[in-house]
């Protein structure tokens, strides 16, 4: 009997029932322009909230009310939320990575940036390159990108593990070294871009300093923004500011289009434009906590690092590979048996899942169905054998609970290795994207076929 039947739904009575049709796929593949309003301002809610309360108590303690020692727990359990809370802003950049948020292409993609990916340091198509890779080439070693970054930072598991095996590999992970290398090579991938991605040209991949410049500016400026400030020089730091936007927004302007790293997806707005605005986006946040310590005398930046920096290196990066692992570790390259869905408590699913991750194999299986529908995809997948027989379905994180299927810890053990030589190259991925060398796509995909 298949460990992947939900409780109230048998692998005999999914056999039994009528296999679903392209209208209700199509159905379900229908957008609103409402919903994701809604998930992108409760997102900022919960940041907006956490980081009131974290400033009242930093305040507290400023003025004498409370003890130091009550900020220490304050400021971990803030980076808990907020990290959690970018990682739902990486689950609005996903959406929009796949054209989901909003029906208008540009609008999809203005909001996504405006709203999350340049809040990340990223952008909507930066990241398109590298997802659409992972999707098309699921676990495919040498054209998944997620392969390529799990090598450079270090934290991929061995799969399967043990369990004692994925306790160490949990230690090993909350090391500060070993976060910041996976977020270095996190950017290096589905930020700055690599020759490597399916999906890049290697013979166009622009002028270095195209990158350079960006790196420099989130980087460099809000420093030396810092070291004015704490020397009391804000209208000098309010000035080097916006020299220096100027500048990077000048440069960007007037390098010819060849300058910026090419791809075989047309981006839906020019790189020139995105680039702009995301140096401008930064330039506002930088702007804005330069006036507010001025105009407050608090420590503004610092309650910026703490507040933001701090949970983007520690917790936000924790979230982001535990589902990475979770979701395809100890899988294969399979159509049903390269990811699985997730039946977890609900913290897990706003931390560790945000926007229908826990759905996981639906979304690789129909990238165009959005998060809000995707468990009711599943529930209509159900209704095809094949997919009621292989898609694993996992029940908490520990413990073998009985009533889906394993859980977690479990899953990624011997007992659930999952090893075919089933291939499957999901064409829908790119079929949303205006693709302009079907040709080396092509390559890519029998090249992959062929490993």
């Amino acid at each position: 009997m298949s460990t992947s039947a939900t409780a109230d739904s048998s692998v005999s009575a999914a056999a039994a029932a009528p296999r679903f049709g392209r209208e209700e796929i199509s159905a379900l593949r229908q957008l609103d322009n409402t919903t994701n309003i809604r998930f992108i301002a409760g997102t900022w809610a919960v940041i907006a909230v956490t980081v009131t309360a974290a400033v009242w108590c930093y305040s507290a303690f400023n003025a004498g009310t409370i003890s130091f020692w009550w900020t220490i727990p304050v400021t971990i359990l803030a980076a808990v939320i907020i990290g959690a809370a970018q990682h739902q802003l990486g689950g609005i950049i996903h959406e929009g990575t796949h054209f989901l948020l909003f029906k208008d292409r540009k609008l999809n993609e203005y909001i996504s940036d405006w709203t999350a990916g340049f809040a990340l340091y990223t952008s909507t198509h930066s990241f398109r390159l590298h997802h659409f890779a992972h999707h098309q080439f699921v676990n495919d070693p040498k054209r998944d990108p997620n392969f390529e970054q799990a090598q450079e930072s270090g934290y991929w598991l061995d799969f399967p593990v043990e369990h004692v095996d994925l306790v160490k590999g949990l230690i090993r992970m909350m090391s500060p070294v070993s976060l910041i290398r996976y977020m270095v090579a996190r950017a290096k991938q589905s930020a700055i871009g690599t020759e490597t991605n399916p999906f890049s040209k290697p013979d166009a991949m622009g002028d270095p300093w195209a990158v350079r410049s960006g790196i420099l500016f989130a980087v460099v400026a809000p420093f030396v923004a810092v070291v004015l400030v704490a020397l009391g020089w804000f209208m000098a730091a309010f000035a080097f500011l916006l020299a220096a936007w100027a500048a990077v927004v000048i440069y960007y302007y007037v390098i010819p289009d060849d300058h910026y790293p090419q791809s075989r997806i047309n981006p839906v707005i020019s790189l020139r434009t995105t680039s702009i605005c995301r140096m401008s986006f930064l330039a506002i946040v930088y702007l804005a906590l330069t006036v507010a310590e001025y105009a407050s005398g608090a420590p503004v930046w610092g309650y910026y690092g703490l507040l933001w920096i701090l949970p983007l290196f520690t917790a936000f990066p924790v979230y982001m590979i535990l589902r990475e692992w979770v979701q395809h570790g100890n899988a294969d390259r399979g159509r049903y048996t390269n990811s699985r869905v997730f039946l977890v408590d609900p913290f897990s699913r706003y931390a560790v899942f945000p926007l229908g991750m826990d759905y996981h194999l639906p979304h690789h299986l129909f990238v165009g169905v959005p998060h809000y529908k995707l468990k009711r995809l599943h529930a209509l997948l159900l209704t095809n054998p094949e997919y009621a027989e292989k898609c694993r379905v996992v029940e908490g994180w520990v413990g073998e609970n009985g009533h889906a299927g394993p859980s977690i810890a479990a899953v990624l053990g011997p007992k659930y290795a999952v090893a075919s030589d089933d291939i499957h190259i999901n064409e829908e991925t790119i079929a949303a994207a205006d693709v302009n060398d079907k040709e080396g796509v092509a390559a890519q995909v029998a090249a992959s076929k062929a490993t």
